[in-house]
């Protein structure tokens, strides 16, 4: 099984939750052509998650979540919308997500002529410069193959591109303070400045929820910023951690961090064993080296143990 790294994880737990993709989707389209002509074709308010267990690729699948969504001309039709979340770039990135579309986004209906659907894929990530490689994609093709040249629409959305403002004025706190994290997880002096300012916000909340919250954004914050810098966000968010009951001590909030970064290391080299233990039994047993090289994301050198 791939086990997540922490900022896999947190994306994954905050937008499996269609009401916060949809809200991260009107924050994009503000700034995003295609993501606002998107919006337009599909009524949002049907957007359903397509549970992993509909899914063929087995655990160790590539993509991120996988939605379905009505057009918006209120014809009986359906659309697919995949998420993927990158922390850096991906050169195979366009493979891995055909492999998903493929096997996911059906319609298992012998009267269809065809069992697939549209797919729109959005690949989100965080970064400081923007990252598009289907400009060069399709670079040379005639203007008629222009956005052909994939089996899926797909639309590379760059968190730094939406302003804060928006963050701060999104109806959804969890969303917008999910996106400020996201933003700033690589500049310790602007996430210290801005992530504070939800404090306010956060008491709005239930229980739970906030307390879940701040809980997985202090989780994935600790793959980026130094053990100071969380020190003093644990101080910007004690007011709202007493009446939650989540940061009662600098020290104990630390630890639980350090106790779920070592779980996870450990759980990930457990991972890593066994992938590659499967790899080479698939290997004895026939299968194209390079299929398993682009499905485990080894080297040919790590399979065959040199």
């Amino acid at each position: 099984m791939m086990i997540r790294k922490p900022h896999d994880s947190f994306f994954r737990w905050l937008f499996a939750i269609a009401a916060h993709l949809h809200s991260l989707l009107k924050l994009a389209e503000k700034f995003n052509c295609e993501i606002a002509e998107f919006l337009k074709a599909v009524n949002l308010d049907t957007l359903v998650r397509i549970p992993d267990s509909y899914s063929e690729v087995d655990d160790t699948g590539e993509a991120d979540l996988a939605f379905r969504v009505n057009v918006s001309t209120g014809a009986p039709l359906i659309v697919g919308v995949l998420l993927e979340h990158k922390s850096g770039r991906d050169s195979n990135v366009f493979e891995q997500i055909a492999d998903y579309v493929h096997s996911v986004m059906r319609i298992y209906d012998k009267t269809r002529a065809y069992s697939g659907i549209p797919t729109m894929t959005i690949i989100i990530y965080n970064g400081p410069t923007n990252w598009n490689p289907l400009d060069k994609l399709e670079d040379g093709y005639p203007e008629f193959f222009r956005g052909r040249v994939l089996p899926f629409r797909c639309a590379f959305v760059n968190v730094a591109d939406i302003p804060d403002s928006a963050c701060f004025a999104c109806d959804d706190i969890a969303t917008g303070m999910g996106v400020i994290a996201m933003k700033y997880a690589f500049n310790e002096q602007k996430i210290k400045e801005i992530l504070p300012k939800f404090a306010d916000a956060l008491r709005k909340l239930p229980h739970y929820e906030a307390s879940c919250l701040l809980h997985k954004i202090s989780v994935y914050l600790a793959e980026y910023l130094s053990e100071e810098a969380q020190k003093e966000l644990d101080m910007a968010f004690v007011s709202v951690g007493q009446k939650y009951g989540f940061v009662s001590a600098g020290d104990v909030f630390r630890q639980r961090i350090a106790d779920e970064r070592k779980k996870a290391d450990e759980e990930r080299a457990k991972s890593e064993a066994e992938k590659l233990s499967t790899a080479r039994g698939l290997l004895e047993d026939g299968v194209a080296m390079d299929m398993l090289v682009r499905r485990f994301n080894l080297t040919e050198e790590q399979i065959r143990g040199k």
